[in-house]
């Protein structure tokens, strides 16, 4: 009999095989084993307070991305233990929930130079860096899929973090390497 109180085992829902990206100067990454955790709270909340981040912001703290997605939510991205602690933290006085996504969002990361073009191609937001800087979040249709995006710049390259439900995430991610030829995108799943 298996043990009712582990986890669920993450399987990817990326499935497909890819050649090694090492040399692209544009990569895609799939990120979705990274721990997602949903928050809502009322504005008069302590929790809301705790998140610290409005509308269309993000934030790093204690190695957990807070994003605030849309009014009275924020997403919370980061290692299990990070997250763990991050939760546990939290206020839950008046209107709160806190779920776990973890496993029925997929996420993928677009590093490079170039992200903001290939962005462009399949969404239609303006990418540059006076409407989405560092830090942004936005949610937009990307290839015709529903997504929550943050920018988020790698090692100081521009770098974006695209969510979206689990059973779009190959599709999205063979559209947007698709749309990526042009620039020299690989994959590293």
């Amino acid at each position: 009999m298996a043990d009712s109180t582990s986890a669920p085992v993450f399987e990817s829902p990326i499935t497909a095989d890819y050649a090694p990206a090492d040399d692209a100067s544009l990569t895609l990454r799939d990120i979705s084993s990274t721990t997602k955790l949903l928050v809502r709270a009322a504005d008069d909340t302590a929790a809301a307070t705790q998140m610290g981040v409005p509308f269309g912001g993000s934030r790093l703290h204690d190695e957990v991305l807070i994003s605030g997605q849309r009014p009275g939510e924020w997403l919370l991205l980061g290692s299990a233990t990070a997250i763990g602690a991050a939760a546990s933290s939290i206020d839950q006085t008046g209107h709160v929930s806190i779920v776990d996504h973890t496993h029925s969002r997929a996420l993928f990361r677009l590093v490079g130079e170039t992200a903001s073009g290939l962005l462009e191609k399949v969404c239609s937001l303006d990418w540059s860096d006076a409407m989405t800087p560092n830090g942004a979040v936005v949610s937009a249709s990307v290839a015709k899929v529903t997504c929550d995006i943050v920018r988020n710049d790698h090692q100081g390259t521009p770098s974006y973090l695209i969510a979206c439900d689990r059973s779009f995430a190959q599709y999205l991610f063979d559209a947007v390497l698709d749309a990526g030829k042009e620039f020299d995108i690989g994959a590293n799943v």
